[in-house]
């Protein structure tokens, strides 16, 4: 049985009639990382790969990996939330938007690819 692929990023919308919907990133979390490494280290099909320096204790790497995200996609923290994996590193983080699929993937996928370009 072969399973499908799963992608990084994607998009789900909100009904056939209305623009907007969910942007779901899957990303894989590497906590207590020293300051200089803090960021998006990398982006491939399946994740994106970030390094926080916040430790794995008491929510605070997830605290941080919602600052980074925000301010790697220039969107307040309030529009973002982790939907899965509170307690994992793989994690799933979803923000709500208000364009079209193809604008708001294009957006976020040079915005991750230039923070990984920045490491």
């Amino acid at each position: 049985m072969a399973s499908t692929p799963r992608k990084a990023v994607w998009f789900a919308a909100a009904t056939k009639k209305s623009l907007g919907g969910t942007l779901y990133i899957r990303c894989t979390v590497k906590p207590g990382a020293s300051k200089a490494r803090e960021g998006v280290t990398s982006v491939d099909d399946e994740a994106v790969e970030v390094c926080v320096s916040a430790r794995a204790q008491e929510g605070e790497a997830n605290k941080a990996v919602v600052k980074l995200f925000s301010e790697v996609l220039n969107v307040p923290k309030s529009d973002l939330q982790i939907t899965q994996g509170l307690k994992s590193r793989n994690k799933t983080i979803a923000l709500a938007v208000n364009v079209s699929e193809e604008e708001c993937l294009h957006r976020v996928q040079a915005s991750l690819k230039e923070a990984s370009s920045e490491f």
